[in-house]
């Protein structure tokens, strides 16, 4: 029970905000205007989903890997798992960095697909300021008519635009995953927050 509040919680909020999380790979430091081309592949990516998902059912097996690859592809999630861990991160080693990395993001991405009818919902884009490393996007979406202040804070890495937090209606996804998993290790260690993230992953899958 100790991630069942946290996971059915942040789940909603992740479905929600990974709606726009892909197609930035081409824009650049170079670019012009970069605020300009963020809005212009995130409704490209918009429409992408949408056409992908249909106007309502499930999504077949088939599409399932395309749409978590849409939905998830551009999250940085070596950023959100080093931010998570706090201080914690340092303390543990190499291999335990990338193990730890790698069942995060397979439960996201396992997480992502709990409820496809969030990638049909309607999307305004408020606002976009970008600089030459980190932007921010403000967006309402709309989903069972109840609208939600999305915002993605990116940076660019390379070439390609990531996101290394989400906050949905002033919540940090990174904040409340950082509450969690610090307060498991520091009340029972790195190994048992493995153990506990191993066990909802495969109750997930």
């Amino acid at each position: 029970m100790l991630y069942q509040n946290l996971y059915t919680r942040l789940s909603k909020l992740t479905l929600i905000a990974v709606i726009l999380l892909g197609g930035l790979d081409s824009l650049t430091a170079a670019a012009q205007q970069p605020e300009a081309n963020i809005r212009a592949m995130l409704e490209q990516r918009d429409r992408d989903l949408k056409k992908l998902l249909g106007p309502s059912g499930d999504v077949p097996d088939a599409k399932k890997d395309q749409l978590r690859n849409l939905v998830n592809g551009l999250i940085d999630f070596d950023s959100m798992g080093e931010a998570s861990l706090g201080n914690y991160w340092e303390t543990i080693t190499p291999t335990q960095r990338t193990e730890f990395v790698r069942v995060f993001s397979e439960i996201v991405r396992e997480q992502s697909l709990a409820d496809v009818d969030i990638y049909r919902a309607m999307v305004i884009y408020d606002a976009i300021v970008a600089d030459k490393l980190t932007a921010l996007v403000t967006t309402t979406t709309t989903y069972k008519d109840v609208p939600a202040k999305v915002e993605y804070v990116l940076l660019l890495k390379g070439t390609t635009w990531l996101a290394k937090d989400i906050v949905i209606d002033k919540v940090s996804t990174v904040e409340g995953y950082s509450r969690s998993f610090q307060s498991v290790i520091r009340k029972k260690g790195f190994d048992a927050l493995m153990t506990s993230l191993n066990k909802r992953l495969a109750k997930i899958k």
